[in-house]
């Protein structure tokens, strides 16, 4: 039995899964301007539980949107799923936010690569490049997007998706370059990977994981 609570918090939307052997049982989730994070994510995974009739005791494991994305987002997330792993004794998972949509927009889209994007600001977006198998052929960096940034990889078909992707659609400017509205990361797209590393036995270390900034938090100045 595997039973494993999912959650993900890395940008706008936070998201609380459970599933069963890799199978959805319950999703609540809300993608506000708010940032809500705080004060959403205890309440709905209380839900989950509740509705799919599950105890903490029941849980096997809790896995989690390691990012890149929202810093606060991400301690929050990161935070939770420690607290949790530690109280009930079970493994803590980490699953990448970008490798996570790029499996499931593979799952409903057809196209030779893929390519996720996270807003980072301005003109700057965190992304990777990943094939049909959900193999990374590009690691995942903080982009500066201009013409010129994916030339390598547009000699064929890439889907660029996920709340960057459509500012950056000008700046692109490819005939091979297909964009994708209305996509975000959300919790039930980690679930089978989760329980790939379940099997796997691939835990993270409670004492030592820290989320996956790919940039340093920067505290802006008071006006």
């Amino acid at each position: 039995m595997a039973m494993i609570l999912c959650i993900e918090t890395a940008t706008k939307n936070c998201s609380v899964a459970l599933f069963e052997h890799g199978s959805l049982l319950q999703l609540k989730e809300q993608n506000s301007v708010d940032y809500s994070h705080a004060e959403l994510l205890t309440l709905f995974i209380q839900q989950v539980l509740e509705e799919s009739k599950i105890t903490f005791q029941d849980l096997d494991a809790i896995a989690f949107s390691k990012g890149p994305g929202s810093y606060t987002g991400l301690r929050i997330g990161t935070s939770t799923a420690k607290g949790l792993c530690y109280s009930l004794d079970i493994p803590l998972i980490s699953i990448s936010t970008l490798k996570a949509m790029a499996l499931r927009i593979s799952e409903s889209y057809e196209s030779r690569l893929f390519c996720p994007m996270i807003d980072a600001k301005r003109m700057e977006v965190f992304a990777g490049i990943y094939d049909n198998d959900n193999n990374e052929i590009r690691q995942i960096r903080a982009d500066i997007v201009n013409e010129e940034t994916y030339i390598d990889y547009l000699n064929k078909r890439v889907l660029f998706f996920g709340d960057g992707a459509i500012k950056c659609k000008e700046a692109i400017n490819n005939k091979n370059a297909k964009f994708i509205e209305g996509i975000y990361p959300s919790a039930k797209n980690i679930g089978s990977l989760s329980y790939q590393k379940f099997l796997n036995k691939e835990f993270e270390d409670m004492a030592y994981f820290t989320p996956y900034y790919l940039k340093d938090f920067i505290v802006g100045k008071k006006g």
